[in-house]
């Protein structure tokens, strides 16, 4: 497996620690492994605000799919498992989004990574930060992305050994 992809996962709907280790048993397969999950964060919803709160983490995966395939498996998992987004950052059971591959830049009409949100979302950051604190992604540290974004509440919700990976 000679590809590596940080993906973030969150939900705020039902059993929202019960869809992140669905999501996490489902994500192994045959061609990818998870090789570190972060701690687990709650946080706030961003844009939304009258939803219910999020748990969030990052998982580090090597895989040999390339890119889209790996976006797309993402995609039929969150399916499998229900994914009810019905209103744009509104609740969800869940959401797993493909951040980084290869730290390559890709732009195509059906994938955009790194992820173009991610730079601005402090549940990704922070649980990013844990497992490499000193990242440096499009000539930015993560100590600068996370100050600018420091205004959005990331808790500690259960520590990175939550789930059996």
């Amino acid at each position: 497996m000679n590809n590596e992809a940080y993906l973030s996962i969150g939900s705020n709907l039902g059993d929202r620690l019960g869809f992140l280790a669905l999501a996490v048993s489902k994500l192994k397969y045959d061609g990818l492994k998870i090789e570190k999950c972060s701690s687990v964060y709650e946080t706030e919803p961003q844009i939304l605000a009258n939803q219910p709160n999020f748990l969030n983490c990052v998982l580090f995966v090597k895989t040999r799919f390339n890119a889209l395939q790996l976006f797309k498996f993402c995609q039929a998992i969150e399916c499998s498992i229900g994914r009810n987004k019905i209103i744009e950052f509104g609740p969800r059971n869940i959401d797993i989004d493909l951040l980084t591959f290869n730290f390559e830049q890709i732009s195509t009409p059906d994938l955009i990574v790194p992820h173009p949100r991610m730079f601005d979302r402090n549940f990704v950051l922070t649980p990013l930060k844990e497992m490499v604190s000193n990242l440096v992604i499009e000539n930015r540290h993560i100590d600068q992305l996370i100050t600018k974004c420091a205004d959005q509440k990331v808790k500690l919700f259960a520590d990175e050994d939550v789930f059996d990976i």
